[in-house]
């Protein structure tokens, strides 16, 4: 099963505004933003979604207008040349791990389940999370700690795990957490998920390809196009709420006499959306989210 779509008519009805347009879902899943972008085209609108999952393919949408690209969308712009496009209307990206992901426990993404460190979204890859807890140089192990899972005692956890592997190797989720079984129980559930976030963002490179994307996402819009951007925590919103505002991830924009610098996009809201008390209760993955909608300038 895949996880409900958050903000679904919220995130389409900021998306879809010519329905003969081309739109892209750079997060395809088990496809219900796809289904719903695509209940808003006409017959000559056009939709390509991209997942890398191999798991996501089995959710193909039978319909001419729709083409599933089983990629990364850190290859967006020279994905979608190859079918001879180079300006779309449109761009969603619903971020972070699916409910199918973390259901699957031998993919190693939840923290509930014994399972081998993986936590790879596409298995293919070399890299896994056995390779990052196993073999990364404990400086390595701290900043990734610290950075991605904003853990204060980062150099710590670091430590234990260097001076646990010297003698055996971590194999699974649960050899992971048993290291850190000193910890409180009212600070457990925490400090896994900050623990397992820090590690998957690492494994799967999560915030370079979305600087990458969002980069691309702005080249192949057309003026007045939209990007719609779901993240589910503060690090993925800092980067999507900075390039919406000056189309950059750090530094200050140029700015003339008067103080004004050139923008990259006029935000749709000042604030994020996120979603109500209903869809929270029926849907617990929509908790954490937040969506912001940029118009090409």
């Amino acid at each position: 099963m895949y996880h409900n779509p958050v903000l679904l008519k919220q995130s389409v009805d900021d998306l879809v505004t010519n329905p003969d347009g081309t739109y892209v879902d750079c997060t395809f899943g088990g496809g219900g933003h796809s289904r719903e972008i695509l209940s808003r085209l006409s017959d000559k609108g056009k939709l390509f979604s991209f997942d890398q999952d191999l798991d996501a393919l089995k959710n193909n949408i039978d319909d001419p207008r729709f083409t599933l690209i089983n990629q990364n969308f850190r290859f967006l712009e020279n994905s979608l040349l190859m079918y001879g496009v180079s300006q779309v209307d449109g761009v969603l990206a619903d971020l972070g791990v699916s409910s199918h992901q973390f259901d699957e426990a031998e993919r190693g993404f939840s923290t509930r389940s014994d399972a081998p460190l993986d936590m790879r979204m596409n298995v293919m890859q070399s890299l896994d999370a056995k390779r990052v807890i196993n073999d990364y140089e404990e400086e390595q192990l701290a900043d990734i700690f610290y950075y991605y899972g904003e853990l204060r005692e980062a150099r710590k956890l670091a430590r234990d795990i260097v001076h646990h592997r010297k003698s055996k190797i971590i194999n699974t989720t649960e050899d992971l957490k048993k290291l850190f079984s000193y910890l409180p129980p009212h600070k457990v559930n925490k400090f896994y998920a900050q623990l397992f976030q820090a590690i998957r963002i690492e494994v799967n490179q999560e915030l370079e390809v979305l600087k990458e994307m969002l980069v691309q996402a702005y080249q192949v819009l057309k003026p007045e196009g939209r990007l719609v951007v779901i993240s589910y925590h503060s690090l993925e919103d800092r980067l999507v709420k900075r390039f919406l505002k000056n189309g950059m991830f750090e530094g200050e924009p140029t700015r003339d006499i008067y103080g004004n610098y050139k923008k990259a996009f006029e935000l749709l809201k000042s604030k994020a959306i996120i979603p109500d008390d209903k869809e929270i209760e029926e849907n617990s993955r929509a908790r954490s989210a937040k969506m912001r909608t940029g118009i090409k300038v």
